[in-house]
């Protein structure tokens, strides 16, 4: 993958825009009746939709995050190939995690809203929106500018990173470890944001199905 891709001033512009809206996000949530979910699903596809307006604007295009029309098609195929071969090693591992008493679905489980209708917004939110916005953001960007200073380094900081956006309390963030290396793998290998969006999007999907088994 080419490094340096993402320009300093792009950089800045994002990681500002993206503080500002979570601020006004959680603001907006706490003093407002309308469904926490919508709420965060608007300001979800208003920051993918100002990040690419940014790296339009002051970066070098859509090819500096990932998202060039002519990878996109490439991306999902590659995308759900990795998503197969991880869904593959995932399902060895819950067997072997089984075989010594250890309950798999119990590192995966996600909380669900009660009702048909908001499961359903709960699956389109966190399973479409937000992985798409998070990997423009987490791979896009952040790996894309950290990058110039090698894969290893870019790896360990936008995964960490990444599990701090998403706390676990108590427990270990085993998901979101395992997820924040692989979508940065799969960046770096294929080149193309569609791949880890695939993947993340599968994820999620996968990990919000399991967890409506009691």
């Amino acid at each position: 993958m080419e490094a340096s891709k993402i320009t300093i001033k792009a950089q800045f512009i994002s990681i500002a825009t993206i503080a500002f809206i979570e601020v006004a996000t959680r603001i907006v949530i706490s003093r407002s009746y309308f469904n926490p979910m919508v709420i965060l699903g608007v300001a979800r596809v208003l920051e993918t939709g100002l990040i690419i307006l940014i790296v339009l604007a002051w970066g070098k295009g859509l090819s500096s995050i990932g998202l060039a029309p002519s990878t996109m098609s490439r991306g999902l195929k590659k995308g759900l190939i990795w998503s197969a071969g991880f869904g593959l090693v995932t399902f060895f591992g819950f067997i072997a995690l089984f075989l010594v008493d250890i309950n798999p679905l119990t590192l995966i489980h996600t909380p669900l809203p009660g009702k048909t209708k908001e499961i359903a917004l709960f699956f389109f939110i966190g399973g479409l929106v937000a992985p798409i916005a998070e990997e423009v953001f987490f791979r896009g960007i952040l790996y894309g500018f950290f990058r110039r200073w090698g894969v290893l380094l870019a790896l360990i900081l936008t995964t960490v990173i990444f599990v701090l956006a998403h706390p676990v309390f108590p427990g270990i963030p085993v998901t979101q470890m395992v997820g924040g290396i692989m979508f940065a793998l799969a960046y770096e290998i294929e080149g193309s944001l569609m791949v880890p969006i695939t993947i993340h999007v599968l994820g999620n999907m996968a990990i919000f199905t399991f967890s409506l088994i009691p």
